[in-house]
C-alpha cells in the first residue's frame, strides 16, 4: 500500500480478526522486503517507519525496523529526523544494545544550530537514556541548561532529571544550574526548573538546606499568582496558572519539612490559598489538595491543620467520586495526627458507606474503624452493624474482625461487648474466623455474671436461625458448657416474649443442627461435644437416653474424626462416674496478649517496625501452612507426613523419644514430664500449659480418664487407659494437633556426632546445625541440634526458628532453650527429621528475631548435610 492512510483504512475495513491479521502480515512482509532492498528513496523509508509506528500501537512486532529509524536520524531533513527520533523513542528502550549507535547522532544534534533539532535530541535523551549515554552526554546537557534560549533551557532541565536518576553522582553538576532556573521569568523554564529542583531534593535530601534560601521568592511568586487577575495566557477555568501553583506547593512541601523557620514563612500564603481558592471546579480542587498535603507535611500550627482537614471534609460532599475518594484516602493518612478534627466529619464519612461506588465504600469503611474511640464506640459500632447487614461479601470477613477488635478494646461494659459479638455472629456468622469465636468463648468463661444471659441469648438465636456457622459453633459450645444454668432459670424474657426452656427443647435444637444441611464437619464435632456435656447437666433419663442414641447414630459416620468422637462418647455412657468426672465444667480460659485478635494492616499507613513476640509451635505451623515458606510443605510434630497421619489418628505413628535434658520451657521438673497436660481450652485461647496443670486432679482415676479421652489435653498421653475405650483423640482438629515436646537434645554418650554446619551468619546471629545419631536412633531418623549465638554487640530478642521439609519427610520441633540472647550468649533447639532410608535431608529454615527495635526475618535453604546421613 502506497501510504499510511490507505494502510490504516484497510486495517479498519477488515470484518474479521483473520482478515485484519492477513492485512497486517502482508504489509509487514512488504516493509521487510523494502528494508532489505538497497534504495535511496527517503520518502519510502519515511512511509515505512510511519507504518511501523502504527503497527507498534497495534501491539505487533516491530524490532526489524530499529536500524531504519537510526538511518533517518542521520539525514539532514527535519521531517525525516523528527520521525526517526519518534521511532527511536517508541521502538527502543535503554536495554537495547543497538541504542549505543544512537549516542553519536544525539551528540551531533545536541550541538545543532537549529533549536528544534536540539529539542528532538533532548526529548529522546530524556526518555531512553541509559547510564552510559548519560555519562557520555551530560556535559552537553549541562551547557544547554544555562543557554539563552528558553525553549532549550526547559527541555534541558527535564533531560537533566533523567540523567540524575540514572547517574546519581552527577547531581552536584546540576545543583548550581538548577538554582539559576528558580529565578527565571519564562513560564515554561520556571516550571521545568522547579521540577528539577524537586527531583534533586527527593533523590538527595542533603541538598534541601541549599535550596531553602529560595523559599521567600517562591512564596512571593505564589502570592502573585493567587492575587493577580485574569491572565489569558496561562488561565484555566478562571484560576491563574494552576500548574505552576501546584509545582510551587510541592516544592515548598519538601523544603519546609522538618524546619520551623521555613514553615513560618509559608504559613500565611498557605492559609490564604486554602481560604480563597474556588472549590467548585476540579482546577481549584487540585490546588486545594496540594495545599492540604503541604500543610499536613510541614510543622504547621494546629489551626492551619484543622483548616486543611476541613477542606478534605468538603471533598467528601463533592459529586465527583474521584474528589471524594481523594478526600477519604487522605483523611485515612492523617486521622492519627489530628483525630479530633477528623471526628467532626464523622457523619459525612458514615454517609459514604452507602455510596454506589465500591471504592468509596471501602475507603469510608477503613476510615470509620480508624475513628472509633472510647467516646464514640457505641455510635460508630451501631452504624457499622447496620452497614454489615447489606455490606458486600468481600467486606464482611474484615468487618467482623474490625468490629470485634473495637468491641474488645473500647467496650464500655461486658454486656455491651457480648451483645455486639452476638450481633456480629447473627449478621455474618459465616464470615467469622475461629479466633473470634475462641475469644468470645473466653470472654464468656471469664465473666460468670453474664453466662446465664449469654446462654439464653444464644438459645433464642439458635431457635430462629441455624444458617450462620459462627453462631452455631459459639452456641453449641456455650450451651453445652452452661446448659445447666439455662435449665435452672427455666423461663426468660426475649424481645417482649417469654420463652420456656425444657430439656427436650435443647436436645431438639441440637438434633436439628446435627442433621441440618448447614452442618459442616466442624459443626457436627461441636454438636457432639455439646450433647455429651449436656448428658451430665440434664436430669431426665429419657433425654439422656435420647442423647446417647443421637451419639450412637454417628458411630458409623463417614468422617473418621466424627466417628471416633461418637465411639468414645458412646463408650462413656457405660461408665457414669467416669463420664461425670470427665465432663465437668472447664476452667476459665486465659488469653495471652500476643494471641489476641488483631485487625488487618492497611497499606496506606506507615507503621514503624516492632520486634515480634516469641511464637508458639502452633503459630509456627500456621505461618508455614499459610505460605510462609515457599513451596515446601511443613511436616512437623504437630502434623505427621503422608501415611503417618492415619496411624496417628488411630493412636500410633508416634516418633521415638530423643535423649533430653531438663528445661523450663516445657513444664518439666527434675527431668520428668509433669503428669498434668495442658487442657484444650488453654490451647485454643493461647493459654500456657501451666494454666491447665494448675487445675487439681481429684484422684489417680481422674488423671486416667483425661488420658483416655484426651478431652482436656493437646498432648497424646502415654498413660494406660483404665477403661476399655478407643485410643486418644484430638478435639481441636484431626490433622493439626499441638504436641508439647521435650527440651533440646544433648550429645548422647557414645553416640556418633557430626560437625556443626553453619546455616546462617548475619545481623549478629550465628546459627549452626549439628546432626546426632546413636545406636538407639531408628533408621531414617536424624536428631539435629540447632545452636544460636549472639555474635554482635546488640541484644537479640524473641528468636523464633521454623523448619520446613519436602513432602516425603517429616520434622519435629522442640522449644528453644532461650528466646532472648545478650551479646555472647547462646541457646539451642532440638529438631528431628524422619525420612526414607538413604534420602537426602533438605531443610528450609526461617529465622526471625528482634534487634534494636527492628524485626528481622530471614529464609535459608540448607542442604549441606552428608548424603549418607540417613544411609542406615
Amino acid at each position: 500500500m502506497s501510504s499510511l492512510k490507505s494502510f490504516i483504512k484497510s486495517v479498519r475495513a477488515a470484518k474479521t480478526m483473520a482478515d485484519e491479521r492477513a492485512v497486517i502480515q502482508k504489509e509487514s512482509a512488504a516493509i521487510r522486503t523494502s528494508f532489505r532492498e538497497d534504495f535511496t528513496d527517503t520518502n519510502l523509508r519515511r512511509q515505512n517507519i510511519a507504518k511501523l509506528l502504527y503497527l507498534f500501537t497495534l501491539g505487533e512486532r516491530t524490532h526489524f525496523g530499529q536500524i531504519e529509524c537510526l538511518k533517518l536520524l542521520a539525514t539532514s531533513k527535519f521531517s525525516d529526523k523528527r520521525l526517526g527520533y519518534l521511532g527511536t523513542m517508541l521502538l527502543l528502550d535503554e536495554n537495547q544494545e543497538v541504542l549505543t549507535l544512537v549516542t553519536n547522532s544525539l551528540k551531533n544534534d545536541l550541538n545543532h544550530p537549529n533549536q528544534y533539532v536540539v529539542g528532538l535530541a533532548l526529548c529522546t535523551l530524556g526518555n531512553i537514556a541509559s547510564q552510559e549515554m548519560a555519562r557520555d552526554l551530560f556535559t552537553d546537557v549541562e551547557k544547554l541548561v544555562v543557554t539563552q534560549n528558553p525553549y532549550l533551557r526547559k527541555k534541558a532541565a527535564l533531560c537533566a532529571m533523567r540523567i540524575i536518576r540514572k547517574v546519581p553522582e552527577l547531581e552536584e553538576r546540576f545543583v548550581d544550574k538548577a538554582k539559576s532556573l528558580l529565578g527565571d521569568h519564562h513560564h515554561g523554564v520556571l516550571i521545568c526548573g522547579m521540577t528539577l529542583v524537586y527531583d534533586l531534593c527527593v533523590e538527595q535530601p542533603d541538598l534541601i538546606p541549599q535550596f531553602r534560601q529560595f523559599i521567600p521568592s517562591l512564596v512571593r511568586q505564589l502570592k502573585s499568582l493567587t492575587t493577580s487577575g485574569y491572565t489569558p495566557e496561562h488561565d484555566v477555568a478562571g484560576i491563574s496558572d494552576p500548574f505552576l501553583q501546584v509545582k510551587i506547593l510541592r516544592l515548598l512541601r519538601v523544603l519546609g519539612r522538618g524546619d520551623q523557620s521555613a514553615t513560618e514563612q509559608m504559613n500565611d500564603i498557605l492559609a490564604q490559598i486554602a481560604t480563597n481558592t474556588d472549590s467548585s471546579k476540579n482546577v481549584g480542587n487540585a490546588i486545594l489538595y496540594e495545599t492540604v498535603l503541604t500543610i499536613l507535611d510541614i510543622d504547621a500550627d494546629s489551626g492551619l491543620r484543622v483548616l486543611g482537614i476541613n477542606i478534605l471534609g468538603r471533598f467528601l460532599g463533592n459529586k465527583d467520586n474521584n474528589v471524594k475518594y481523594v478526600g477519604l484516602n487522605t483523611l485515612s493518612k492523617v486521622v492519627e495526627l489530628e483525630p479530633n478534627a477528623v471526628q467532626r466529619h464523622r457523619n459525612t464519612i458514615l454517609e459514604c458507606l452507602h455510596d454506589a461506588d465500591i471504592s468509596i465504600r471501602r475507603r469510608a469503611l477503613e476510615l470509620s474503624f480508624d475513628l472509633i474511640n472510647d467516646q464514640n464506640v457505641r455510635v460508630l459500632v451501631r452504624e457499622l452493624l447496620v452497614f454489615l447487614e447489606t455490606a458486600d461479601t468481600e467486606f464482611k470477613a474484615n468487618m467482623t474482625v474490625q468490629i470485634c477488635v473495637a468491641a474488645d478494646k473500647y467496650a464500655p461494659n461486658k454486656r455491651w461487648h457480648i451483645d455486639t459479638v452476638l450481633r456480629v455472629l447473627k449478621l455474618a456468622g459465616n464470615y467469622i474466623s475461629e479466633q473470634i469465636i475462641s475469644q468470645f468463648i473466653a470472654l464468656v468463661s471469664n465473666t460468670p455474671n453474664m453466662q446465664l444471659y449469654t446462654v439464653q441469648k444464644l438459645y433464642s438465636l439458635l431457635r430462629s436461625d441455624i444458617t450462620q456457622e459462627g453462631l452455631t459453633l459459639a452456641g453449641a459450645w456455650i450451651i453445652g458448657e452452661y446448659g445447666d444454668e439455662l435449665l435452672k432459670a427455666g423461663t426468660f424474657e426475649d424481645e417482649e416474649t417469654t420463652l420456656e426452656v425444657k430439656e427436650s427443647d435443647i436436645v431438639q435444637i441440637f438434633e436439628g443442627l446435627l442433621y441440618s444441611t448447614y452442618a459442616t464437619q466442624t459443626v457436627q464435632e461441636y454438636v457432639l461435644d455439646a450433647l455429651v456435656k449436656l448428658s451430665i447437666r440434664m436430669s431426665d433419663p429419657s433425654q439422656i437416653e435420647r442423647i446417647r442414641r443421637l451419639i450412637m447414630s454417628q458411630t458409623t459416620a463417614l468422617d473418621v474424626e466424627i466417628q471416633q468422637r461418637a465411639v468414645e462418647y458412646a463408650e462413656l455412657f457405660g461408665f457414669d462416674d467416669i463420664r461425670r468426672g470427665v465432663l465437668e465444667k472447664m476452667p476459665a480460659a486465659v488469653i495471652r496478649e500476643d494471641r489476641k485478635l488483631q485487625p488487618e494492616k492497611k497499606a496506606i499507613k506507615s507503621v514503624p517496625p516492632v520486634a515480634s513476640k516469641p511464637k508458639s509451635e502452633t503459630d509456627i505451623l500456621l505461618d508455614l501452612m499459610s505460605g510462609g515458606v515457599d513451596d515446601m510443605p511443613l511436616s512437623s510434630a504437630v502434623a505427621p507426613a503422608n501415611g503417618d497421619l492415619l496411624s496417628m489418628a488411630l493412636g500410633g505413628g508416634n516418633f521415638p523419644s530423643l535423649p533430653t535434658s531438663p528445661s523450663p520451657t516445657n513444664g518439666t521438673a527434675n527431668g520428668k514430664t509433669n503428669g498434668n497436660t495442658s487442657d484444650l481450652l488453654a490451647d485454643v485461647f493461647g493459654g500456657s500449659p501451666s494454666t491447665a496443670s494448675a487445675q487439681p486432679q481429684a484422684n489417680g482415676q481422674q488423671q486416667s480418664i483425661n488420658d483416655i479421652l484426651g478431652l482436656f489435653s493437646t498432648q497424646a498421653s502415654s498413660a494406660s487407659a483404665s477403661a476399655s475405650v478407643s485410643p486418644p483423640m484430638q478435639i481441636s482438629s484431626p490433622t493439626v494437633t499441638q504436641t508439647v515436646l521435650n527440651p533440646p537434645v544433648t550429645n548422647p554418650a557414645g553416640g556418633q556426632t557430626y560437625p556443626a554446619y553453619p546455616a546462617y551468619t548475619q545481623n549478629g546471629l550465628t546459627l549452626t546445625l549439628q546432626p546426632i545419631r546413636d545406636g538407639t536412633t531408628p533408621a531414617g531418623v536424624v536428631n539435629i541440634l540447632a545452636s544460636f549465638t549472639n555474635t554482635g554487640s546488640i541484644p537479640l530478642n524473641h528468636i523464633t526458628f521454623q523448619v520446613a521439609v519436602p513432602k516425603t519427610q517429616s520434622v519435629e520441633l522442640r522449644p528453644i532453650s532461650k528466646a532472648d540472647l545478650a551479646p555472647g550468649e547462646s541457646a539451642s533447639q532440638a529438631v528431628r527429621v524422619s525420612a526414607s532410608v538413604g534420602a537426602q535431608v533438605r531443610l528450609r529454615l526461617r529465622v526471625s528475631f528482634g534487634k534494636g527495635g527492628d524485626e528481622i526475618i530471614e529464609q535459608v535453604l540448607f542442604n549441606q548435610f552428608p548424603t549418607d546421613l540417613l544411609a542406615s
